[in-house]
């Protein structure tokens, strides 16, 4: 695209550190480091792709400078997830019952308030971290521990145990309007984690239950207050008609909007975004009307010995790719949350369950040996 890029991380080593044309190491969570650094670097636009963690530097670095961005009101909403439901509330949105837990006492007040079984998570934290399904009263005070240990100390929520299909809706939100791309429908590990193990698109459901969770999204957007930008919006199809799990004010991960919206719409949604970031209005009519899907390698608990069989995996047709995140010697544990699997695979196909085939066939010819 012809950008001067200059990268903010933590991390030196850092993959994006390799791309950028400058480098400042600095925390993307340190919302007045990112803010002078910005200051300094002056940028024409500002974006974090697929992570939550960013957005409010992301909102106080370009209000500074003046550039197009979210309001830190929204980047509040789309990161706390108490927040977030409350807005989704006061907009009649579609969503789970919930309390807000923020310690023992609070706990203690709602235990006879609470139906089971219930979902408790953190209210910063996402990749399924510290998500936690609760069958029973006597399981409560466990979950809480697990659960609050993965905040960073806002606390958790307690919320309904919507039961149904989960999807994720992939829009790109315009002076206002939302601009659905594509739905996504996911395959998740189920009880008690719900890790996500897959994605494809498009969507199986029929045109009036898309249309209805399309509705759904665009109030979610509209709900925290999103005016330009990515969407994530997560949503639970329910007996009862579609109900909003949470929403993020950016791409969705998990390849989802870097590799699978471009190749079952031929929308380039990081292109797209980068636009947005800096002022200008960016094309998102689909191109192609194709399937992609990607799925997750898993394996029992232990320690990585080798892995066999990805060259002539990634050679089956429509397979885009094959990348492993975890490598001989490293010790690899049940999957609790996202960062527990093993790699993945990507492929295009004429239809989603084509594209999921693929995937399923590549997965079968691989051996990952664990000692």
């Amino acid at each position: 695209m012809g950008y001067y890029v200059g990268v903010i991380d933590f991390n030196p080593n850092a993959v994006g550190v390799s791309y950028a044309d400058v480098f400042f190491n600095v925390s993307t969570i340190d919302i007045e480091g990112v803010t002078e650094t910005a200051k300094q670097f002056q940028p024409d636009g500002i974006v974090t792709l697929a992570t939550d963690m960013p957005m409010r530097a992301i909102a106080s670095a370009t209000k500074a400078l003046g550039l197009p961005g979210i309001s830190m009101e929204t980047a509040i909403r789309a990161t706390d997830k108490g927040e977030m439901i409350k807005a989704f509330a006061a907009h009649s949105v579609p969503s789970p019952w919930y309390f807000i837990v923020e310690n023992e006492e609070k706990l203690a007040s709602i235990q006879k308030k609470i139906t089971y079984p219930c979902i408790m998570k953190p209210l910063d934290n996402s990749g399924s971290r510290g998500v936690m399904l609760i069958e029973r009263a006597e399981k409560l005070a466990e979950s809480f521990a697990y659960s609050v240990a993965q905040s960073r100390g806002a606390g958790v929520i307690v919320e309904e145990y919507m039961q149904g299909s989960e999807v994720s809706v992939e829009i790109m939100v315009i002076g206002g309007e939302s601009h659905i791309l594509t739905i996504t429908d996911k395959l998740t590990t189920g009880a008690p984690h719900f890790v996500e193990m897959g994605h494809s698109q498009p969507s199986r459901f029929d045109e009036k239950t898309k249309e209805a969770i399309c509705e759904v999204a665009r109030g979610a957007v509209k709900a925290i207050g999103l005016e330009n930008g990515p969407a994530h919006a997560e949503i639970m199809v329910t007996k009862e008609g579609p109900k909003m799990v949470e929403i993020g004010a950016r791409m969705g991960g998990d390849c989802i909007t870097t590799h699978l919206v471009p190749l079952s719409t031929g929308i380039d949604m990081i292109g797209a975004t980068i636009l947005l970031a800096c002022g200008k209005v960016p094309d998102v009519a689909p191109k192609t009307a194709k399937g992609a899907a990607i799925r997750y390698f898993t394996t029992d608990s232990g320690v990585l010995e080798s892995i066999s069989g990805a060259e002539a995996a990634a050679a089956i047709p429509g397979v885009q790719e094959i990348t492993f995140v975890k490598e001989p010697g490293e010790a690899v544990g049940d999957i609790g949350s996202s960062t527990d699997r093993v790699g993945f695979v990507i492929a295009q196909g004429e239809t989603a369950e084509e594209a999921i085939g693929i995937c399923e066939k590549a997965i079968d010819m691989v051996t990952i040996t664990i000692k």
